[in-house]
């Protein structure tokens, strides 16, 4: 790709950054900044902003191991390359990077973000309509009533089994688990395989050297899945993935499944965070809310604007030569979405102290034929999760001063790392089991879907193993005892 010399930008835009600030920290190779390393973890949207001095809409930025790439900054240019996808094409085999050597497949941690996979995020065109379709009947297949209510049962039950304590840490005890035993349990998996999950899933987006062996476990607990779906299909979403008229294979099924699993628990997670740290650290947040000025749905869409979950999106490849906020694209190059930076452009967003709680045009959840399928779903979680929460623990206050608390960055996502609470201590609500999933609807054949053998049948397959009372099994989970 062609990388404009940095003093050359700097003198289009009249901006020089001074001695120490990110912009210099961070120069490598032919001006382009390292979106990894001390100034990305330690202030990710003070990077975006000098890159945005210093080059304008779209930045020349470098990945880990230095591998090129453009950051798109503006609002408009984010939008413009998501909605274009005959010239910026989501298919990374585009890219000239595995051509030139720029990158090892086999030991780079970027791959599970940027390698090619047989789903919807690495397809154009009649190919993505195809497995799109089959993920958005998935995903829509269930009531939003219904999975509010499991929704609820899973906070309430993850609250109680802290709400004797009068304290608790959020960020691990409850807005990370909740997504996740929500996710698995529409996917169709057991709860039991939640734990490694969440510790995968967020591994997977750091893009350390682990990350290759994290992505590997998530497939293999998917792929064990969609045998076991094969075998007993039930009212989930990988039944419903198999069954679909587009025929999907197993292992686009399989990397689906890892699609929704992995995209769905690291944007719900941080978002969850993200608005339980505005609830205890700002009155007037906590006031609109308890004022009726903002509804919680809406204090939720106030932070995607201010505080996406996912801050950066892979990738996008341009399919020939353009031109895209003043710079010079060329065939082949990668493109980034800066999601965060783009809900601060200030070319749409003068002033981030205006609300936009009732404003849902942020790019959050990307935008054109690739916006996010599931985001309603993650909406759901978040603001019921909360509101439970809320409703449970009203009085919550944080338990240590705001200025200690801290994040972990990478170069796609940040982390609050803790969120300490304490509250008044009240007993819980009872040992309650969610209620029993439907019965699996109809094929899409019109054959009616597999019933699973009783137990008792002779010259059947076993039945489950007896269930253990939910309380017990969520303590268990969440390594309690």
């Amino acid at each position: 790709m062609t990388v404009p010399p940095t003093e050359h930008a700097l003198a289009q835009t009249g901006a020089v950054p001074p001695p120490g600030c990110p912009a210099h920290i961070g120069d490598g190779p032919g001006g382009a900044t390292r979106l990894y390393g001390p100034a990305a973890e330690t202030d990710p949207m003070g990077l975006y902003e000098d890159l945005r001095a210093a080059h304008g809409p779209v930045a020349p930025v470098l990945l880990d191991g230095d591998v090129r790439a453009w950051l798109v900054l503006g609002y408009l240019e984010n939008r413009d390359v998501a909605s274009r996808p005959t010239q910026f094409s989501r298919d990374p085999r585009v890219w000239h990077g595995w051509r030139s050597g720029e990158i090892d497949p086999e030991t780079s941690p970027l791959v599970p973000m940027i390698g090619w996979r047989p789903d919807c995020v690495c397809a154009d065109g009649e190919e993505h309509q195809r497995l799109r379709g089959a993920v958005t009947a998935g995903l829509n297949q269930f009531d939003h009533r219904g999975v509010r209510r499991t929704i609820n049962r899973f906070a309430h039950e993850l609250i109680d089994t802290f709400c004797e304590d009068g304290e608790v840490e959020l960020v691990e005890r409850f807005a990370e688990h909740l997504p996740m035993l929500t996710l698995t349990h529409l996917l169709g998996m057991s709860d039991e395989s939640a734990p490694e999950l969440v510790r995968a899933a967020r591994d997977l987006f750091k893009a350390t050297e682990t990350s290759l062996a994290s992505n590997a476990f998530v497939l293999e607990c998917l792929e064990q899945l969609v045998v076991e779906k094969h075998a007993r299909p039930g009212h989930d979403i990988a039944s419903a993935l198999l069954a679909h008229p587009a025929g999907l294979t197993d292992e686009e099924v399989q990397h689906h499944l890892r699609l929704i699993l992995l995209a769905g628990y690291e944007t719900t997670a941080n978002l969850m965070s993200n608005v339980l740290r505005m609830v205890v650290t700002d009155p007037r947040f906590r006031g609109s809310l308890a004022g009726g000025q903002m509804t919680l749905p809406e204090a939720v869409e106030q932070v995607l604007w201010d505080e996406p979950p996912l801050m950066v999106c892979p990738g996008r490849w341009a399919n020939d030569d353009t031109t895209l906020g003043g710079q010079q694209i060329k065939a082949g190059d990668m493109l980034l979405l800066g999601l965060a930076a783009g809900n601060m452009d200030q070319t749409i967003r003068p002033s981030s102290a205006t609300p936009v709680h009732h404003n849902r045009a942020h790019l959050s959840f990307s935008a054109g034929t690739h916006e996010c399928p599931g985001q309603d779903i993650g909406r759901i979680i978040a603001d019921a999760g909360i509101d439970i929460l809320l409703t449970r623990l009203p009085d919550i206050a944080l338990a240590v001063p705001e200025e200690s608390l801290s994040w972990r960055s990478s170069t796609w996502a940040r982390h609050l790392t803790a969120l300490p609470v304490t509250f008044a201590a009240r007993p819980p609500q009872g040992d309650v089991l969610p209620d029993p999933l439907p019965a699996p609807p109809a094929r899409s054949d019109g054959r009616p879907a597999a019933a699973v053998p009783p137990a008792s049948a002779p010259g059947t397959a076993p039945g489950p193993a007896p269930r253990v009372p939910w309380l017990t099994r969520l303590r268990r989970f969440l390594g309690l005892g």
